[in-house]
């Protein structure tokens, strides 16, 4: 079977120079995946010579308006409809795509995508979850990042389903753990909120673990980890700037003399390993979770190394069935959801 990945071509800081020579990569490693470059036609044709080889499974889709970073959401959804971004989306609403991708503005891939595609059933609010490498040599799956700085415990007990379905889809794992992200692992810790969704979790017939912390994310104390989105960004961007740091102080401290430099020298196998480890480029590529289709998002800073990876999520979420996964998974909680939300509604 063939997977077929819209992309928005014009999304992200750089466009076709990388959206571009990433598909043509991809495409070169998978005989099975066929691409549609959303964008202006002008702009990408001349790109696609390099990639004649994989002619045959590349479809442009031309589209000549463009979502900027700065474009408002509501903008993007009602302003701008024939964007890249959004004739991406309608590609898998009309099924001529298994899943789509963008680097462009967040807020308006969210928004567009929610509108077009719709939430799941029991679903009140989709999250982007994406994974972080951990030091037992896996990862550890987060979320949400940034979509809901705002939520309820149903919020985060649904977010605690998606992220389930998400890696017994993609890991192959059964009942993966899930851990919810809190001040303290005991019961009694967090807000009002967190203790909630706490209480949701131990009701569930979920594998929950329990409350976790900040650093349990890295030790791979859980598959799962759920936040809130304010906080999940937080936690993901303080994280980015911490591995930027490390790497520029190990990189002053090998050239900081002539004695220092013979030592990065011997050294130089080992760093070139632990750079690969910690790539924040090789775990580029968010799922947009709860909506009916795949959708993922790409950093918008993403180099071609980074997109090329952000498209290998899009096909492993497709060749695995993610959303017929997810509906799966998520009906023996439809029930539950709605009778939560009813209540939450009723005490608000």
């Amino acid at each position: 079977m063939t997977v077929r990945i819209a992309i928005d071509a014009m999304g992200g800081d750089h466009g076709p120079a990388v959206t571009v020579p990433s598909s043509i990569s991809f495409l070169r490693a998978h005989d099975d995946a066929a691409l549609l470059l959303v964008g202006r036609r002008a702009e990408i044709e001349p790109l696609l010579a390099a990639g004649a080889d994989t002619a045959a499974r590349l479809e442009v889709v031309h589209a000549e308006e463009i979502v900027t970073m700065d474009d408002p959401p509501a903008q993007a959804l009602r302003g701008k409809r024939n964007s890249s971004m959004r004739l991406a989306v309608n590609l898998v609403k009309e099924q001529r795509a298994d899943a789509c991708i963008s680097a462009g503005n967040t807020g308006a891939l969210m928004a567009i995508s929610r509108f077009v595609l719709k939430t799941l059933d029991g679903i009140d609010r989709p999250a982007i979850a994406t994974v972080l490498p951990n030091i037992k040599g896996g990862v550890t799956t987060m979320l949400d990042l940034g979509a809901n700085v705002d939520c309820t415990a149903e919020h985060l007990f649904e977010f605690a389903i998606l992220g389930a379905a998400l890696v017994a889809a993609v890991q192959e794992k059964e009942r993966p753990s899930i851990g919810l992200l809190n001040v303290g692992e005991e019961v009694i810790k967090g807000n009002d909120v967190v203790k909630r969704a706490g209480e949701l979790l131990r009701a569930s017939p979920l594998n929950f673990h329990g409350n976790v912390e900040g650093d349990d994310i890295y030790k791979g104390t859980t598959d799962i980890v759920v936040c809130d989105g304010f906080v999940g960004n937080v936690a993901l961007k303080t994280s980015e700037g911490l591995a930027q740091m490390l790497a520029t102080m190990v990189r002053e401290e090998f050239t900081r003399s002539p004695l220092a430099k013979a030592a990065a020298l011997l050294a130089y196998p080992v760093l070139k390993r632990f750079r690969r480890r910690v790539d924040h480029r090789r775990y580029n590529g968010a799922s947009l979770l709860g909506l009916r289709g795949i959708v993922i998002k790409s950093h918008g800073a993403a180099d071609a190394l980074a997109f090329e990876n952000a498209i290998g999520i899009a096909y492993e979420a497709a060749r695995h069935q993610l959303l017929e996964r997810t509906v799966a998974a998520m009906q023996p909680f439809v029930a539950q959801l709605e009778r939560e939300s009813r209540r939450s509604t009723a005490v608000a």
